[in-house]
């Protein structure tokens, strides 16, 4: 569980107790260096007392924490300089200006280039509003100011909590341009998120959680492939007979009715790709399918691993109480390029 191995941060055996709820279980994350992670799980599944405990607000009962390559602790705050993190809605002070509370939260790590700033609110798209009181800004304008704060550090490791709340569409777009480049100059990208199919665009590794305790973790690619499915419709009077020809294609127990025989359809666990081999077997057969539909979602895997629909985290006193935002600080260098942000 190294950095040098290419893993940027690593859990195991985390565990954590509010009062008689178990917010984690025995929790093992590992997660490659320079990629984007989609950390997901359905309401109260531990996300963000999992991102409190990676960023020093909570203290797991039990397991251990690995940042960049090293065992992170109770007396490794410093080391917190490398990692950049927006947990929940970010705070503000609402009569200072944007570029003022990027001031403020620089004041309180390492020292930080004016330069620096200046770079962030272009990255952003606040360069123009850099002057205006923050309470004056939209929630997707603070969403993208906390942001700017996450990166003041140039963070190897970057935790984001829900960094799309409350982003129009284009800066949606303009947010994963600009993590995604974060993650092709060599960072690590940790996010959060129950918009599941942005996550299918932005990442390329997720790790989906359930009661505290890992459930699936991969590539998408591999865990949609492996997960995958086919429906195929036939004549009803036909499921019969098709369902035993497509299982000696898939398997004796990867064929399913779906919505019972006189709906006609079959669902068929196999690689989608397999699809023309299932309707190759029905036509030697002598049966012909009238539709076939290929794929697996992100959102569909994570409904049949989970048996939950994705949400964000539970409000304070359950199992994944929200904290206040953190920031850490360092001189910033790099400057990703990135399309624009929406205002």
């Amino acid at each position: 569980m190294t950095d040098a191995t290419g893993v940027a941060l690593a859990t195991q055996g985390l565990a954590k107790r509010y009062g008689p709820r178990t917010a984690l279980d025995g929790l093992d994350l590992r997660v490659p260096t320079g990629v984007v992670y989609g950390f997901l799980g359905p309401n109260g599944a531990g996300k963000t007392t999992t991102m409190r405990i990676l960023t020093g607000l909570v203290h797991a009962d039990a397991g251990r924490v690995e940042l960049l390559g090293r065992p992170f602790g109770r007396g490794d705050r410093r080391r917190l300089f490398e990692v950049g993190s927006l947990i929940e809605a970010p705070s503000f002070y609402p009569f200072l200006s944007g570029r003022e509370n990027l001031r403020a939260l620089a004041a309180t790590g390492a020292p930080t280039t004016r330069g620096r700033i200046d770079e962030l609110l272009t990255l952003v798209n606040l360069r123009d509003r850099a002057g205006d009181r923050v309470s004056g800004y939209s929630l997707g304008m603070k969403q993208r100011l906390g942001i700017a704060g996450a990166l003041l550090s140039d963070p190897r490791l970057l935790l984001l909590d829900e960094p799309a709340n409350g982003l129009d569409p284009a800066g949606i777009v303009g947010m994963r341009d600009t993590l995604r480049a974060l993650a092709a100059s060599g960072k690590t990208v940790f996010v959060s998120s129950h918009i599941l199919s942005e996550v299918q665009q932005l990442a390329d590794v997720v790790g989906i959680i359930a009661r505290g305790r890992l459930v699936r973790e991969g590539t998408i690619d591999h865990l949609l492939r492996e997960e995958g499915a086919v429906r195929i419709r036939v004549a009803p009077d036909e499921v019969p007979t098709a369902a035993p020809i497509l299982a000696r294609v898939a398997g004796d127990d990867a064929v399913e009715l779906d919505d019972g025989p006189e709906a006609g359809w079959l669902t068929v666990r196999i690689d989608p790709h397999r699809s023309a081999e299932l309707n190759r077997a029905l036509a030697e057969s002598g049966l012909f399918a009238a539709r076939i539909e290929g794929g697996m979602t992100l959102e569909s895997l994570f409904l049949g691993v989970t048996g939950s629909r994705p949400d964000v985290g539970t409000g304070p006193g359950g199992a994944d109480a929200p904290p206040p935002v953190t920031w850490t600080t360092d001189p910033g260098r790099t400057k990703p390029e990135t399309t624009g942000w929406s205002s």
